[in-house]
């Protein structure tokens, strides 16, 4: 099987008890174990995220899988912090795992076969393989609704002008053709995006898989932190590099700005019933 590495940033805002619930799901709990764990810390952290950093370094909390630990002084984002952990990835291939997340046990051993081009069917392989998530609160054991996204690479393509077309926590993809992009760059809470637009517009060959293969923990305010003057301010700027890259055009970039930017103004829980509508909807397609 294709040696691969799992890239997870953590900060000071993750909360200890998740950060080592998501080292035991990419690890020890994994049918298919990564080949090497790349753990970026973005700035100091409190101690008792230290310990559970300590842990894995050591190899007590992972089963002994290699551990590359990075540190970063101060702060820097999301887009800084996975850009030098990508740079300290031995392998081409990278699984993305977020601190608060949990990974199936399956999903590598779902995931890598496709994107190597080892699975029936997938000759040529991917450059990135996403999947579906299942939301849940406090308790993995009853999650709740799935996000599935397009599974079709003209349908991804298609779909990417109005919305992301992938659960971030759950990509896979290869270090050239991030690098091909221009690599994670900084847009406030919406890197993501932005790298996966420029990732479409190289032309990388791209799927989603129909397995829920990350539960996604939304219990503490996570569609709360969708919206707000700040996540408007962010939507706005990546409509603006939408249409100066041409990835949309000008009109599209001003449907978007009315469509997403009044849902990111809307009151919370009318916020979460729309999307979860949408993403129902979506799901039966």
């Amino acid at each position: 099987m294709t040696a691969f590495s799992v890239l997870l940033p953590v900060y000071a805002g993750d909360e200890p008890e998740f950060f080592a619930r998501a080292l035991a799901s990419i690890s020890t709990d994994q049918i298919l174990r990564p080949n090497e764990i790349v753990i970026v810390r973005d700035g100091p952290v409190p101690p008792e995220l230290e310990e559970v950093i300590a842990h894995a370094s050591d190899g007590s909390a992972v089963g002994d899988i290699p551990v590359t630990l990075v540190r970063i002084n101060r702060n820097r984002g999301l887009a800084a912090a996975l850009e030098l952990g990508l740079e300290a990835c031995r392998y081409e291939i990278v699984a993305r795992a977020d601190a608060d997340d949990i990974s199936v046990p399956h999903r590598f051993s779902r995931q890598l076969p496709v994107i190597a081009g080892d699975a029936p069917g997938e000759p040529d392989g991917y450059d990135l393989v996403g999947s579906a998530i299942q939301e849940f609160n406090d308790d993995e054991h009853h999650p709740g609704m799935v996000r599935r996204l397009p599974q079709d690479g003209d349908e991804i393509r298609r779909v990417a002008h109005f919305r992301d077309p992938f659960n971030h926590p759950t990509v896979v993809y290869r270090k050239s053709a991030v690098a091909r992009a221009g690599g994670y760059q900084h847009l406030s809470k919406m890197e993501d995006y932005w790298l996966f637009a420029r990732m479409l517009q190289c032309g990388a060959r791209v799927t989603n898989l129909p397995d829920p293969l990350v539960l996604y923990r939304v219990g503490s305010g996570a569609y709360k932190r969708r919206g707000g003057v700040e996540m408007l301010g962010s939507e706005l700027a990546l409509q603006r590099a939408f249409v100066r890259s041409g990835f949309v055009s000008h009109l599209v970039g001003a449907r978007n700005v009315a469509v997403r930017g009044l849902y990111r103004l809307v009151p919370t829980g009318l916020r979460q019933r729309a999307y979860r509508t949408m993403m129902r909807l979506v799901g039966r397609r």
